[in-house]
């Protein structure tokens, strides 16, 4: 069996319930291990050689087929939603279309930090088609806490994301060791240097974490949404959908937690977070300017 670099597997042990990206390939005293990253999970995982199944670009394609049919359901579900809020923008700013005022919004800054470039360039695709204006950065779990500061000084988000790729390991600790995860100590580092910046949570949203994150400790760091509260894998787009509900929400109103979570892929056993204000501000009158 060739597996290199790219290669898409699936894990012999867990009867291929997953597909993975090879990233990485580890010789250790002639022992092949390979790195993994999930294609639609935000799970990171390594096994041995012996345990891999190369998956053939027919099954390949079935399986990312029923995928794209779940996000397009989800994406289709999204946009009701949003819809809905717009109306009800509309309405209230039109005084109950009393009057034809011409608005305007002004919607929130995101900042999106990612651990892997390849999810990165999908959100940010769904970023741009919901209509969320964003900055997305690629940076190593790793680096996270070293390089925060100086991108909220940079960009002045409204809402912060961090996310990669994360996994918890039974022979490393219990569930509540945050050390037997791979990656949740950096996001929560992450977290608590951004706090340090900008405290206050309706002024700096922070969502935070990947697949099976110790999700209370996110949340007490200060993220106001955060993975996993059941440490299950989330979607890769999932911090996508919460963000662009948290961006049409207007400043002046409270984000219903469920109403965040209801339209997200994984849903609640995933994810959680606090009660938050939205984002959005409306502004009249719009008239542009023109030119003689």
């Amino acid at each position: 069996m060739d597996v290199t670099i790219n290669s898409i597997v699936g894990r012999k042990s867990y009867k291929c319930d997953l597909l993975f990206r090879v990233i990485d390939i580890k010789n250790n005293d002639g022992v092949e291990t390979a790195i993994l990253y999930g294609e639609d999970y935000r799970l990171i995982a390594d096994a041995p050689f012996n345990d891999l199944v190369i998956i053939n670009p027919e099954e390949r394609s079935k399986i990312t087929k029923e995928f794209r049919s779940l996000e397009a359901q989800s994406f289709e579900l999204f946009q009701q939603d949003i819809n809905l809020l717009r109306q009800r923008q509309e309405y209230e700013a039109t005084n109950g279309y009393s009057q034809e005022f011409n608005y305007f919004h002004v919607p929130g800054r995101v900042l999106h930090l990612d651990g892997d470039p390849s999810y990165l360039k999908k959100c940010i695709d769904l970023y741009e088609k919901i209509g969320v204006k964003v900055y997305g950065v690629h940076c190593y779990e790793k680096d996270m806490p070293f390089r925060i500061r100086a991108l909220i000084e940079k960009y002045r988000p409204d809402i912060l994301v961090i996310t990669g790729h994360d996994s918890y390991s039974k022979a490393k600790g219990k569930k509540t060791d945050i050390n037997a995860y791979r990656h949740s100590k950096y996001f929560v580092q992450t977290v608590i240097e951004a706090r340090k910046v900008v405290p206050h949570l309706d002024q700096l949203i922070i969502f935070a974490g990947a697949c099976q994150s110790h999700f209370e400790s996110l949340i007490y760091a200060g993220a106001n949404f955060a993975s996993s509260p059941l440490r299950v894998n989330i979607h890769a787009l999932d911090p996508v959908y919460i963000v662009a509900k948290i961006s049409y929400t207007s400043f002046m109103e409270q984000v219903n937690v469920w109403d965040v979570l209801r339209n997200t892929l994984t849903g609640e056993k995933g994810l959680g977070g606090i009660e938050t204000k939205g984002v959005l501000r409306t502004g009249m009158p719009y008239k542009p300017v023109i030119e003689d």
